[in-house]
């Protein structure tokens, strides 16, 4: 597998029969969702909880470029020498990168995306790939904090670490780029509805409990217990 479009051309009719062959089984579908939120509003902590309570993947381009990287697959080759040349990985390859582990079978019974998609052409080119499998994104959980109270949190945590570096213009700088980056996507999946916004800050259980009860007034719940929960 080369280019995005080789990744298109995956038999759709395949996926199909893979989740039906999965009902069959007695094993739950789980949903397919994707979590954006400000760096230091604790996103990662809340994907991982979520994975658990799900029962899905979390799939994060950090971890796939590191996989790749470290495995040093053609794709990965690819993206080492694009890294190692300080310039940044172009959407095609991101968006081959993240199609393939999106075919893998930990994938077919739901996940949830982290960090990607971030930019429009990814947006299309995720929807695309998802068509062809006469599936879609079921929410986009994002995690809603103000500015200034991430921007504390994170000066606090830089002093207690000693990271000098770690200034508050620089913190400004990274949540200024999110909020560039992220706008006009969220508006784009607010559109569709599928848009589900959570008040990021408090007590991690807290958080995770308003997620889950966010998403169940959305109607995505985790598979039937008896189901996940069969050998």
């Amino acid at each position: 597998m080369t280019s995005a479009e080789d990744q298109l051309e995956f038999d759709s009719a395949a996926e199909v029969d893979a989740d039906e062959a999965l009902d069959s089984l007695g094993v739950g579908i789980g949903p397919r969702l994707l979590i954006v939120g400000p760096p230091g509003a604790g996103k990662g902590t809340q994907a991982a909880r979520l994975s658990e309570h799900f029962g899905i993947p979390t799939i994060s381009t950090g971890d796939i470029f590191r996989f790749n990287i470290a495995n040093e697959t053609e794709l990965g080759v690819k993206v080492k020498a694009i890294v190692d040349s300080g310039d940044y990985v172009p959407d095609e390859l991101t968006n081959a990168l993240v199609a393939d582990r999106l075919t893998e079978d930990d994938a077919l019974v739901g996940f949830l995306l982290d960090g990607y998609p971030r930019t429009p052409d990814q947006v299309d080119f995720l929807d695309a790939f998802l068509a062809e499998r006469e599936q879609k994104l079921d929410a986009v959980i994002r995690l809603v904090a103000d500015t200034d109270e991430i921007v504390e949190r994170l000066r606090r945590r830089a002093l207690e670490q000693g990271r000098t570096d770690d200034t508050e213009d620089a913190i400004r700088h990274r949540q200024e780029v999110y909020r560039r980056e992220t706008e006009p996507l969220m508006a784009a999946f607010g559109d569709r509805g599928i848009l589900v916004e959570v008040d990021g800050f408090g007590a991690v259980d807290e958080i995770t409990e308003r997620i889950i009860t966010a998403l169940d007034g959305a109607g995505i719940s985790a598979p039937d217990a008896e189901l996940t929960d069969r050998p």
